[in-house]
């Protein structure tokens, strides 16, 4: 065993094993492709399965409307809604107050729900996939009407509610004042409502007290001379004053009035300057607002003035006749109307109660 058989064996160990170095790195690929694919396939699978996530599944939303009282509403009109879709899918409920939506992705949606006599309401909620969502009852609230009521007079109506105020008008709270119109556009009279005025102005008791008051002056001046002096000539002077007062009223603020078409009425100005007003007050001692609205001569008051002058004839004295009389004392009339229109311009309107809010005010 010299030296020699170590080399031997070693070169024939190395002849030996160099075919099965040669394989090996060809089975190593094989063997490690075949182990590489049965551990690397479950990660890959993994893998797939955390960036493939489920896809959702639609699912179905119905509920119920009722109103206050718990009835089912039928008819009422709800309307799904869903912030990335366009379409808006709706449906009626039954007569049990039920309603359905089938096929409806997951998400986010809004219900809005409107019924005749209903307020339209609103509810939101949340459908998961694949989830049949029974959505909380819905309590519609009745629809608060607002109901705007006009109460509009007819012409006559409206004249009528006017001359009721006209009726409280006094001066210093007593002495009527009847026939003054503070609003300027106030509604004509009709024949009954003239007449009416005209009734209740000479039936007033102040009426009767300034009449008896005139009588009294008269006497004590001893006018109309005819009719003496006592009682019986104080009574005749009386019923001369008042006879004068119901035929000027009745004739020149009735019945001319209602045949000639005509307001007997002086309607206050109260604006404008000074002279104007004034002017305007003169004015109305011989003309007057017609029932068409327009101005026009006071044929009402001027003839009947004239005609209760002739009247008056015939039971003043012999010695206060005459149409000549009768003549002077209308243009006195007209002159005490001109300057009474200017006291009710100027200082009648302040004096008076009852005079209408709306009323122009006197600068």
């Amino acid at each position: 065993m010299g030296p020699g058989i170590p080399v031997w064996l070693s070169l024939l160990a190395l002849v030996c094993a160099l075919p099965a170095r040669a394989q090996d790195p060809q089975a190593a690929p094989g063997a490690g492709t075949g182990q590489g694919q049965s551990a690397t396939a479950p990660n890959e699978t993994a893998s797939a399965s955390r960036q493939l996530p489920d896809s959702p599944v639609p699912g179905t939303i119905h509920g119920t409307i009722v109103d206050p009282n718990g009835t089912a509403v039928a008819g009422a009109r709800v309307k799904l809604a869903r912030q990335e879709q366009s379409a808006n899918p709706e449906a009626q409920t039954g007569d049990a107050g039920q309603y359905s939506f089938a096929n409806i992705a997951p998400g986010a949606f809004q219900l809005s729900i409107a019924a005749e006599g209903f307020a339209t309401k609103t509810a939101s909620g949340v459908l998961h996939s694949g989830e049949n969502l029974v959505f909380p009852q819905v309590t519609l609230a009745l629809t608060t009407e607002v109901t705007e009521v006009r109460v509009e007079f007819t012409p006559v109506e409206l004249a009528q509610e006017q001359i009721r105020d006209e009726e409280k008008q006094r001066v210093l709270g007593f002495i009527p004042n009847f026939y003054v119109s503070y609003i300027p556009n106030a509604a004509p009279l009709n024949t009954r409502q003239k007449f009416e005025l005209a009734w209740k102005s000479t039936l007033d008791p102040v009426t009767f007290g300034i009449t008896g008051a005139i009588a009294g002056i008269q006497q004590a001046n001893n006018q109309f001379s005819g009719y003496g002096q006592g009682a019986q000539g104080y009574a005749k002077r009386y019923g001369a004053s008042y006879t004068d007062v119901v035929t000027n009223t009745f004739i020149g603020g009735a019945i001319l009035p209602s045949l000639l078409k005509q307001d007997p009425r002086y309607f206050y100005k109260g604006t404008g300057s000074k002279r104007s007003r004034v002017l305007y007050a003169i004015a109305n001692s011989v003309i007057c607002k017609g029932d068409n609205g327009h101005w026009q001569t006071n044929y009402s008051t001027i003839l009947g003035g004239l005609a209760a002058g002739g009247i008056s004839n015939l039971y003043y004295p012999a010695s206060d006749r005459g149409a000549g009389l009768t003549f002077e004392n209308e243009a006195i009339g007209i002159a005490a109307s001109a300057a009474s229109n200017i006291l009710q311009e100027f200082v009648i309107r302040k004096l008076s109660s009852h005079v209408p809010s709306n009323a122009p005010v006197t600068p």
